[in-house]
């Protein structure tokens, strides 16, 4: 019976030897049952795991910017070089009707000196606008005995003419004009078939 007493008495202390309070199971073991250091092992290493995905993003965030960035400006650039380029659009577009007028004006016939002298000074303003134009990169479309270029010319009549090939300009009823390298507007031509 000695025995049996001190077998009971031995797992008795066993037992009191092994049982821990709450307090103590808590700060040496987590809900999932690893030890406190693993898990602390395991949360630092899905902390860096995180914050590095994070800086990741953020860096990938911001190259995208930095990108974005960029292209506005090259944009916003190549916007005020074409406006410097262009600015005399507007202006060339107004004056285009005065420059077929004076043509116009021009192919009339003087029959008396007065008539002449008048046509005289029309030519110099003429040569003078003509001048300021040139002097802002307009220049007039070459039509006549070119081969027809629907990017350039505008055939409102067809005809025959043995002088020329086919598919070539053969009259011209209103100039076109290019700033720069930019059409203004197509030339009226009549296109031999």
């Amino acid at each position: 019976m000695t025995e049996k007493k001190n077998n009971t008495l031995n797992e008795e202390e066993t037992n009191e030897q092994v049982e821990l309070t709450d307090e103590e199971v808590e700060t040496v073991f987590d809900e999932a049952g690893n030890s406190k250091e693993d898990a602390t092992d395991i949360d630092y290493a899905a902390e860096i795991q995180t914050l590095t995905s994070k800086l990741e993003e953020a860096d990938n965030r911001y190259l995208r910017l930095q990108a974005d960035f960029d292209n506005f400006r090259r944009r916003t650039r190549l916007d005020i070089e074409a406006g410097e380029k262009y600015k005399a659009q507007k202006l060339v577009t107004e004056l285009l009707p005065v420059l077929d007028n004076f043509e116009r004006g021009l192919k009339i016939e003087a029959d008396n000196e007065q008539t002449k002298t008048l046509l005289q000074g029309m030519e110099m303003v003429y040569r003078s606008l003509v001048e300021a134009l040139k002097k802002e990169g307009v220049e007039p479309i070459e039509a006549v005995g070119k081969e027809f270029d629907p990017n350039f010319h505008q055939a409102v009549m067809q005809g025959e003419d043995e002088n020329f090939g086919p598919n070539i300009v053969t009259d011209e009823f209103q100039k076109g004009y290019m700033l720069k390298d930019r059409l203004i507007r197509p030339s009226m031509v009549k296109v031999n078939q």
